[in-house]
């Protein structure tokens, strides 16, 4: 029978030296993790905690419920009732005029704002907007109307251009009206782009190309159900980069991704927007930089 000679100490000893060393890796890892109550994978099925739309810490509020302190505008805009309020009317039109708020510009943010309309009321919420240079006087010369009112009154004048020179801005809208036909699209008030993301979609812009949709966040019926005529209306906007998400009583309406480096703005002003007549509510204005 063959003989097998007997290992070296040393040869015993390396070994002895390497299941030591496997035995401190494989004892000093991190446990793993426990399995929660319920199963493998409970705490992933863990739905995400619903914002409360009334927090407000790290926040700053823009509007005190009394007075306008802190904003700037045409003098139709007044306080009624904790509420800013204009209400132009056939027979007192205010024609396109804005509120601009005076606490400097904003970049990347959180804004949230309660609004409400009546009649065919149109305006909106302008953020990341900026003043735009005053008129030629063609432009800026005394607007004339004509013809009369429902009333039988005789329809009114609108301020000139040159009178609201120093509001006029021009930028990014979270649109809203009293008719439920645009509240929450992203609209870009005077720079030709116009509507961009309108309700319920996701839009992507692109430099040299249209506009073009990603997705969809409902059916009209759907989208429509979201507002609430005749009544507050919860607004948020999240603005991060050149990602912007209009939400409305804690639904997506629109998002766009503006990657249009000709068009984009990545900061200005905050502002509120009304045309045509009727009457625009806006309150609990709250400001949160990110």
């Amino acid at each position: 029978m063959k003989k097998f000679a007997k290992p070296a100490p040393i040869a015993w000893r390396t070994k002895r030296a390497l299941t030591a060393a496997l035995l401190l890796i494989f004892t000093t890892r991190p446990a793993p993790p426990q399995v929660p109550p319920g199963g493998r994978g409970a705490a992933v099925r863990r739905q995400p905690d619903p914002i409360d739309y009334s927090e407000h810490d790290g926040w700053i509020s823009l509007f005190d419920g009394k007075t306008l302190n802190g904003w700037s505008g045409d003098p139709s805009w007044h306080v009624e009732d904790g509420a800013i309020v204009i209400e132009p009317t056939c027979e007192h039109p205010t024609g396109t005029v804005y509120l601009v708020w005076q606490g400097g510009e904003v970049t990347n943010f959180e804004l949230k704002f309660e609004m409400k309309g009546t009649g065919a009321i149109n305006g909106g919420m302008q953020y990341r907007s900026w003043i735009q240079p005053p008129p030629p006087p063609a432009v800026s010369a005394p607007r004339t109307t004509a013809g009369t009112c429902p009333s039988g009154a005789p329809r009114g004048t609108p301020p000139d251009a040159a009178s609201e020179a120093q509001w006029n801005i021009a930028g990014p809208q979270y649109d809203f009206d009293a008719g439920n036909t645009v509240p929450g699209q992203f609209y870009e008030q005077a720079t030709g782009r116009a509507r961009i993301a309108w309700r319920g979609q996701v839009v992507r812009t692109e430099t040299g190309k249209n506009p073009r949709l990603v997705a969809l966040l409902g059916d009209k019926d759907t989208i429509d159900s979201w507002f609430k005529p005749n009544d507050w209306n919860e607004a948020h906007i999240i603005a991060l980069g050149n990602s912007m998400s209009h939400i409305l009583n804690g639904h997506l309406m629109s998002a766009l991704f503006d990657e249009d480096a000709t068009k984009f703005h990545a900061g200005g002003h905050i502002g509120i927007e009304v045309e045509s007549t009727g009457k625009l509510y806006v309150r609990n204005i709250w400001l949160k930089r990110l």
